[in-house]
């Protein structure tokens, strides 16, 4: 089937599926981009001044761009939405494509949750359908999961902030792993010397500004790391413990149990119901389906269920991603939080 032809058929499908066709900007300011991601993702944009001399840049994400419209529109209540276009990227591989072709869904503004992710697996199981295909696959994850039980571990609270916020950059994550499991960023010879500084310093004018901030400040941050050691033996087991559970891989209708299962033999007080996912079925319309704990490091602003989506049909792969998102609109400059959850398809070969 020829691209032109797949990329109606999908987005007919999803118009009888009761989402409305929206019109994405191709340009975005960039300063939306940078605030969120940092400015290391500058490198991968491409940017340039307009008339104004405002810096904007084409669109990174389709995704970010229909949150950034959302935003601007000003809209309330719930939006079922559907877009499709282009999203540019600069390219980290020579065999990456600087340009992808995409469609994507979403449901935003909704607060039932669990019903809206469901939704949205099945809105593109049934995009799906359309194709000739024997077999594919799903895997589902919830970075949710991964936040729980890093908020349960023993460890100190500067830890867990950094654990949860970059899971998403796996080769940095593992070196904060490696960190964490030796104590390699932790000299007691340092800490006594910080006690020390830390005593002088609370004789001092608490209002002094120093490199920006206030001493009192400094004294604040001083105070919580004094309170709140690690020991490396703690390190060790925590680590053991995290790796073990990105290791968890196992079909979809296990997941709960198998979850359970390995909090409780390393004692950690959480409970996840299987009602907690999306798909409970092993296999639905010729996909298997499997959970994956560590699944959903793709990319940063996920914050809950994940999932993939592969068939091959007429010897083409056709993919669908997708997965929560409740944190994205606030950070694009939202007062409030606002749920969000939505699928792309990609239509490059």
């Amino acid at each position: 089937m020829k691209s032109k032809n797949l990329s109606e058929n999908i987005l007919r499908s999803l118009k009888s599926s009761g989402f409305d066709y929206i019109d994405l900007d191709t340009v975005i300011p960039t300063n939306l981009i940078l605030e969120r991601s940092g400015e290391s993702f500058r490198s991968l944009i491409f940017s340039f001044m307009d008339q104004n001399g405002k810096e904007i840049c084409l669109r990174p994400d389709l995704t970010i761009a229909s949150c950034i419209k959302y935003l601007n529109e000003k809209r309330k209540g719930s939006s079922k939405v559907f877009y499709n276009g282009q999203a540019f990227r600069k390219a980290k591989k020579k065999t990456d494509k600087i340009i992808r072709d995409q469609i994507g869904f979403e449901i935003i503004g909704s607060e039932d949750e669990k019903k809206d992710d469901k939704q949205i697996i099945n809105t593109s199981i049934k995009v799906l359908n359309k194709f000739r295909y024997r077999s594919g696959s799903i895997t589902i994850g919830n970075v949710e999961i991964f936040h729980l039980l890093i908020n349960k571990l023993d460890i100190p609270k500067r830890w867990k902030l950094r654990l949860r916020r970059h899971f998403w950059r796996e080769s940095y994550f593992n070196e904060l792993l490696r960190r964490l499991e030796t104590n390699s960023d932790v000299d007691e010879t340092i800490v006594e010397f910080d006690k020390k500084r830390y005593l002088k310093m609370c004789k001092q004018n608490e209002n002094r500004i120093i490199a920006g901030r206030s001493l009192r400040e400094i004294l604040t941050r001083f105070d919580n790391k004094i309170k709140d050691p690690r020991k490396q033996i703690k390190g060790q087991n925590v680590v053991k413990i995290i790796r073990e559970f990105l290791k968890i891989r196992c079909p979809m209708s296990k997941a709960s149990t198998t979850l359970n299962s390995f909090f409780k033999r390393n004692k950690i007080n959480l409970t996840v119901g299987q009602n907690y996912f999306p798909i409970t079925k092993d296999k639905v319309s010729k996909l298997n389906i499997n959970f994956s704990s560590s699944f959903g490091r793709h990319l940063e602003y996920y914050t809950g269920m994940v999932f993939k989506i592969i068939i091959n049909s007429n010897s083409r792969k056709i993919q669908v991603d997708g997965g929560r998102y409740d944190n994205l609109i606030s950070d694009l400059g939202s007062s409030k939080r606002i749920p969000a959850v939505g699928g792309a398809i990609s239509l490059n070969d």
